[in-house]
């Protein structure tokens, strides 16, 4: 993926407090930027989401957004991107 460019990381699944946390934190320790979108991840209790969202996340993370906050802040990349080439 960095040969391509890739520096961002959007992580969105199953299960928030396992699968999702280690993928996530793995991009972390490779040096990208990890989104975890807090409502399009999900586990099977409620203190597993908190765990994954409020305890883990914030240390891999770089933000824990809504879907409709990284929807909305999308074109904004885009077009920064574009700015720059």
């Amino acid at each position: 993926m960095k040969q391509k460019g890739i520096t961002h990381v959007i992580v969105v699944g199953l299960l928030a407090n396992t699968c999702i946390e280690s993928t996530a934190r793995f991009a972390m320790e490779l040096g990208y930027h990890v989104t975890l979108v807090r409502d399009a991840t999900a586990a099977f209790s409620h203190e597993m989401m908190h765990a994954a969202h409020e305890l883990n996340g914030p240390t891999y993370a770089h933000s824990i957004p809504t879907t409709a906050e990284v929807i909305a802040a999308l074109p904004k990349a885009v077009l920064s991107e574009e700015n720059v080439q």
